[in-house]
C-alpha cells in the first residue's frame, strides 16, 4: 500500500472529527491533529480505534501517544502493517 492511498484512507477516518475545515482541505504529512485540525484528545482516541479497524492493526499505548501528526500516523500504520 502506498503512502498516498494510506493518506486518503486516513483523511476519511479523520474527517468526521475535524473542527477546522480549511486545515483539513490543506492536509499534509506535517498536519497536527490537535493544533491544526482542532481535534480534541477524546476524538483522537476514536481516530486511533478507527485506524485499527480500517487497517486491521493493533496500536499500543506508546504508539498511540506518538500519533499526533499525519506523518506519525502514517509511520505507525506502515510499521504495524509490516509486522503482520
Amino acid at each position: 500500500m502506498d503512502r498516498t492511498t494510506t493518506i486518503e484512507q486516513l483523511k476519511a477516518i479523520v474527517k468526521p472529527f475535524v473542527k477546522n475545515e480549511e486545515a483539513f482541505e490543506n492536509i499534509n504529512e506535517s498536519t497536527d491533529f490537535i493544533n491544526d485540525l482542532n481535534i480534541n484528545s477524546a476524538n483522537l482516541v476514536d481516530i486511533v480505534l478507527d485506524v485499527e479497524d480500517a487497517f486491521k492493526i493493533d496500536i499500543d499505548n506508546e504508539s498511540m501517544e506518538k500519533m499526533l501528526t499525519i506523518r506519525a500516523a502514517l509511520d505507525i500504520i506502515e510499521t504495524k502493517l509490516a509486522q503482520k
